[in-house]
């Protein structure tokens, strides 16, 4: 449940908002100025969001990040600027950790590490990842949620809120799907402020796919509020192909888009944030995928049409696509240009269908798709988007990887488990 934001920390996070989005207008209206002067302008508007969303906070960064991809509700220049966003934060101070651990471990709870070393191993916006071992011994990550942080952000999205409310009802920006868009990335935002919620969907994950990846176990004995406790995997590498021959490079990239195809088809349970800080190799060859704050649970009739969709994708047949794209929107708006749309989507599955094994990309598959969903403001249901994200960022990485990799061909065996149940 979302916490209480007394009145004086509304009042403060819309002072900030105010004093970053001053210094954006003054940096737009040089652009503008220049611009209109025919002088060389200072920069690209969009370069100067960043930086403002940065200092206005993790909200805005996560926010942004994950409209980064929504190329189906912004265009995309807007895309491209917010792409430019990174999770990667300052450590936090000592003494903000050990605030953070003495609201987690109060009086009268016991300590339960031997060693903790407050260096982080890991930096984000919402948490810290540091190493510690317990009394048995056992080495563990600890992960800690920055102090004070799920009421700033319960109220950013608050504000968000009330301003998408007061822009919609404005000459000019009626047409901008600002509460839909507030809608659909909150729920995803402030969930990853949820450390239990996290080390839950840890385990389910580790349930569904311990026999094709590795999930570190979490240890809830040890775990407190904001403070997620578990195996600490070590001999890590990043993602990448340098170590390893091209029979190794295909069993990995198969073992992964098992797990993949296994969370989307059959489990519905998908992790959608998989890109190389949280995809890991060890010298094994093992998979290790890290970070479950980003997990989306698909309903039974989502999962069943993300299955159908792709089917009749690999199967050719544009009338069904078209069809379960339309199912899957979460707004049809009067006067949308439906014969248009069910023409062009048809077009680009007939296109694709044509191509050869392996020859197939979903990254300019879903650009297209979604450039068609924006131009015909045909808002895609948050449920069906994400996971397929998720398999966009997770294409690129595997292609560097293996070239050779048939994501069509990899997916039928668990289309059709998922079919017959």
């Amino acid at each position: 449940m979302a916490p209480t934001v007394p009145w004086p920390i509304l009042v403060a996070r819309l002072s900030m908002w105010a004093l970053a989005c001053a210094g954006l207008l003054v940096t737009l209206s040089r652009w503008a100025v220049g611009r209109a002067l025919r002088r060389p302008a200072p920069g690209a508007p969009g370069r100067s969001v960043v930086p403002t969303l940065v200092r206005l906070g993790p909200t805005f960064v996560k926010s942004g990040q994950l409209l980064s991809t929504r190329s189906d509700l912004l265009s995309p220049a807007s895309c491209a600027a917010l792409a430019q966003l990174t999770d990667r934060m300052a450590a936090m101070p000592a003494g903000d950790v050990r605030r953070a651990l003495a609201k987690a471990y109060p009086d009268g709870r016991p300590w339960p590490f031997a060693e903790f070393d407050y260096t982080a191993v890991a930096s984000g916006s919402i948490a810290g990842v540091y190493r510690a071992r317990l009394h048995d011994g056992q080495a563990v990550a600890v992960k800690v949620r920055r102090p004070g942080l799920d009421r700033q952000m319960v109220a950013d999205f608050r504000l968000l809120g009330l301003v998408a409310r007061m822009g919609e009802r404005m000459p000019g920006l009626r047409g901008l799907p600002a509460q839909r868009m507030i809608d659909q990335v909150g729920p995803a935002v402030l969930n990853q402020l949820d450390l239990a919620r996290e080390a839950v969907m840890l385990e389910r994950l580790r349930l569904n796919l311990g026999a094709m990846v590795r999930i570190p176990a979490t240890v809830p004995d040890a775990a407190g509020e904001g403070v997620l406790v578990m195996e600490f995997l070590d001999g890590l590498e990043r993602f990448g192909p340098a170590s390893f021959t091209r029979d190794q490079r295909s069993t990995i990239v198969k073992q992964i888009l098992r797990a993949v195809f296994q969370m989307l088809f059959i489990d519905g349970l998908v992790h959608c944030d998989m890109h190389p800080g949280n995809l890991y190799l060890r010298t094994s060859g093992e998979v290790v995928l890290l970070d479950a704050g980003f997990v989306v649970e698909l309903s039974p009739r989502v999962r069943k049409l993300f299955a159908q969709f792709f089917l009749n994708l690999a199967l050719g047949r544009p009338d069904e696509c078209v069809e379960i794209v339309l199912r899957s929107a979460s707004a049809l708006p009067a006067g949308a240009d439906l014969y248009g749309f069910r023409r062009d989507l048809s077009q680009l599955v007939r296109e694709n269908h044509g191509k050869r094994a392996g020859q197939f990309r979903l990254g300019p598959f879903a650009a297209r798709l979604f450039d068609l969903q924006r131009r015909n403001r045909i808002s895609a249901d948050p449920e069906f988007v994400f996971p397929l994200l998720s398999l966009l960022v997770l294409e690129g990485m595997i292609n560097d990887f293996d070239v050779q990799v048939d994501f069509q061909a990899q997916s039928i065996p668990a289309l059709f488990e998922a079919l017959r149940s």
